[in-house]
């Protein structure tokens, strides 16, 4: 039996919220309706989901709220458009998901990147401190007026900074915040955000692709949010998938969806006690039910680690230079906390040796806007160029390994000496993950 540690959280229909179980039992495709008046849909505003996106925005701590079917990413690019006028300036994390690039694009915006602080040990990017923040909002104003900034918290390996302490920073500087929660669960509420997404098959029992986005103050316009999500999202949503948003956050803020997370977060804190006794190197984080093994200090990279635990029935979620992180999912399997840890200690049997030499944090300024406009670059003519001879050159594609999209490198970005090296140390990181070329504008300029 294969050990399934990988999204959707409901951990292939465990954790499944039971009024989306329920629906699913029906006649196959009777929940496909049309939006039928007694239904509706997201922008309209009588029906069963306009009813339903108003309990959500209740139980949320929230004055609005929308389902959406192209998952966070497309209510990302939908946020985007509504916080910014075409031609503004909007300040994002160098972690940020390729969606918001998209976004960007969608919208004639100006992407301003800021770096991150690093982890050398496990080569993750790490939340920005309130001082980092403040530093980086002073330096991107310097260049001009910002229109907004967006956060991303918790990452995809669920380590999460002081919101509170950011989102003053941010509505201090006039910004609106738009705050990835693709992997949390809408707490950034609470810490003061604009607009919060949040996908309900990352952190609670709902399918993949249902999502939702919540604004609250004045800060950003409903009506421009609702005018965003007209020209992106689909004019026929799957009623599956809207009534997954709906069921997904109900049972999750529900008694049975509560003592539900307890259970999980107790095999959670016992497996966590078993590795730390197996001598087993993890990653402090602040989502419980991600585990991150630290492969780097077993000597081990972590997509090897996967390719091998793979093999033998382990599926984790995301494999990287230095870490291996697992979704535990809203329903782990009692029996978790013996049978991975014996996994993990014949790979490290198996693979493990001499822990792995710190990685080296990206040549990246603090803030950096792309040398050529984003739209230009990704649409104009491109040549592969081998990374040796790249430098000078400006990128026109996004470099992304192994999902979630994280991009290394930006169109538009000029590749610079330091950066080209950089890069062909991250090829052999990532193995069969980045080509032997870059692309590159044909043109150069």
């Amino acid at each position: 039996m294969s050990l399934w540690l990988h999204l959707p959280a409901h951990g292939r229909g465990r954790g499944l919220a039971p009024e989306l179980r329920r629906l699913l039992r029906q006649v196959p495709a009777r929940w496909d309706v049309p939006e039928l008046p007694a239904v509706g849909g997201p922008l309209i505003p009588t029906g069963w989901v306009a009813e339903a996106q108003q309990e959500c925005a209740d139980l949320l701590g929230a004055e609005r709220c929308w389902f959406g079917v192209n998952g966070a990413s497309g209510l990302l690019q939908a946020s985007l458009l509504a916080m910014a006028e075409p031609g503004s300036r909007v300040l994002l994390p160098r972690n940020l998901h390729r969606s918001l690039l998209h976004g960007c694009l969608l919208g004639d915006l100006e992407p301003v990147l800021f770096d991150l602080p690093f982890d050398p040990a496990t080569g993750l990017w790490l939340p920005p401190s309130a001082a980092h923040l403040e530093q980086v909002i002073a330096a991107a104003q310097a260049n001009g007026p910002l229109a907004g900034l967006v956060l991303v918290d918790p990452s995809y390996q669920g380590l999460a900074g002081d919101l509170a302490a950011l989102m003053a920073l941010g509505h201090q500087a006039g910004l609106k915040v738009l705050v990835d929660q693709a992997h949390g669960q809408g707490e950034a509420l609470a810490a003061g955000a604009d607009l919060v997404v949040v996908s309900c098959q990352k952190s609670s029992g709902g399918l993949a692709q249902s999502a939702l986005v919540l604004l609250q103050g004045e800060r950003v316009d409903p009506g421009a949010m609702e005018r965003a999500l007209l020209w992106l999202q689909s004019s026929s949503p799957s009623a599956l998938l809207l009534a997954s948003a709906a069921a997904s956050v109900r049972h999750a803020t529900s008694a049975r969806g509560e003592g539900q997370r307890r259970r999980a977060l107790a095999i959670a804190g016992r497996l966590r006690r078993r590795c730390h006794q197996k001598q087993l190197p993890l990653v402090a984080n602040q989502d419980p039910l991600r585990l991150v093994l630290h492969t780097a200090a077993m000597g081990i990279n972590g997509l090897d680690a996967d390719g091998w635990l793979l093999e033998r029935g382990v599926i984790g979620e995301l494999p990287e230079p230095g870490t291996l992180t697992f979704c535990l999912g809203m329903e782990p399997p009692a029996w978790l906390e013996w049978r991975l840890p014996r996994h993990l200690l014949a790979l490290r049997r198996a693979l493990g040796g001499r822990p792995l030499p710190p990685f080296s944090a990206p040549p990246l300024p603090l803030v950096a806007t792309p040398a050529m406009p984003l739209g230009q670059a990704w649409r104009s003519p491109a040549i592969g160029v081998p990374l040796a001879h790249a430098v000078g050159r400006i990128a026109a594609e996004p470099l992304c390994p192994y999902p979630p999209g994280i991009p290394l490198l930006v169109p538009g970005e000029r590749i610079d000496g330091d950066r080209a090296a950089w890069l062909a140390c991250q090829q052999a990181l990532w193995p069969g993950q980045i080509a032997d070329t870059v692309k590159v504008v044909a043109t150069k300029s």
